[in-house]
């Protein structure tokens, strides 16, 4: 969904994710404060975690897309052969794994150059990230993507016939995949939030990122079930399977820090 303002062309997706990101941002200075830290070095690492988020949503999409567009010949050799078409991110293409990856780096990098403690500000930034999420995700609505699976259910979404994947084109509503998992980023922030007050004197640095890397990939791994469109890798969904990896990686490493 577009609209113009005079010659530019204004993407509501574009808005929306710029929403989730400065909520997030606000939120963790907020979150900052709070903690008698300086609000300011969550601005000041705002601009590197965007750059580097943008571009690891962007890799991850062009390493893993979705099986519609491998079947329309939109693979990864077709991305590598055509940077333009790589770069293009106005049209679509961008992966929350990547860009928790990408914008993890930046911020670690960062925290490194200034000799601050990255587990520490990662912990500021966990409810912020998943309130992110939460708003984010709905630039998918506006957009009729990451639906699930065709149901009847009272809250399933119709979705445009030019939106529909291959061989469902006379199948008009779908599980709103998008808002299952806004509603859980909400209350997975609420839940961070819960524990960081709750446990604050027994949590160690780095634990509520821990909690994050446990909560949302299993929420994400579940709904992977629902998904229509998955990215794969071989016989592999590789969103659902990395999913997995990181939640019991993070598992086992929140487990040897308190065993």
């Amino acid at each position: 969904m577009t609209f113009q303002l005079g010659p530019l062309t204004i993407h509501l997706y574009g808005i929306i994710l710029m929403s989730g990101t400065l909520a997030a941002a606000f939120f963790a200075a907020y979150e900052a404060k709070r903690r008698h830290l300086d609000p300011e070095f969550v601005w000041d690492v705002l601009t590197w975690v965007l750059i580097g988020g943008i571009l690891g949503a962007r890799l991850w999409h062009v390493l893993t897309p979705p099986a519609s567009m491998v079947a329309a010949g939109i693979t990864t050799k077709y991305y590598l052969t055509h940077p333009f078409d790589a770069l293009a991110i106005w049209r679509g293409g961008l992966g929350i794994p990547g860009a928790v990856m990408g914008g993890a780096l930046a911020m670690y990098l960062y925290t490194r150059s200034k000799g601050a403690s990255f587990a520490l500000w990662a912990d500021v930034a966990a409810p912020a990230l998943a309130l992110g999420q939460a708003i984010g995700r709905w630039g998918n609505f506006v957009n009729q993507e990451l639906y699930g699976a065709p149901t009847n259910l009272p809250w399933a979404i119709t979705i445009d016939p030019q939106y529909r994947l291959p061989g469902y084109e006379n199948i008009a509503r779908y599980h709103p995949l998008f808002l299952y998992e806004s509603l859980f980023s909400l209350a997975n922030m609420f839940f961070l939030l819960w524990l960081g007050h709750r446990f604050a004197d027994r949590l160690k640095r780095g634990d509520l990122i821990l909690t994050y890397l446990i909560s949302y990939p299993m929420a994400r791994f579940f709904l992977e079930f629902l998904r229509l469109d998955p990215s794969p890798v071989g016989t592999l969904n590789i969103n659902q399977t990395l999913m997995a990896i990181v939640a019991l990686s993070a598992a086992v490493t929140l487990w040897w820090r308190h065993r």
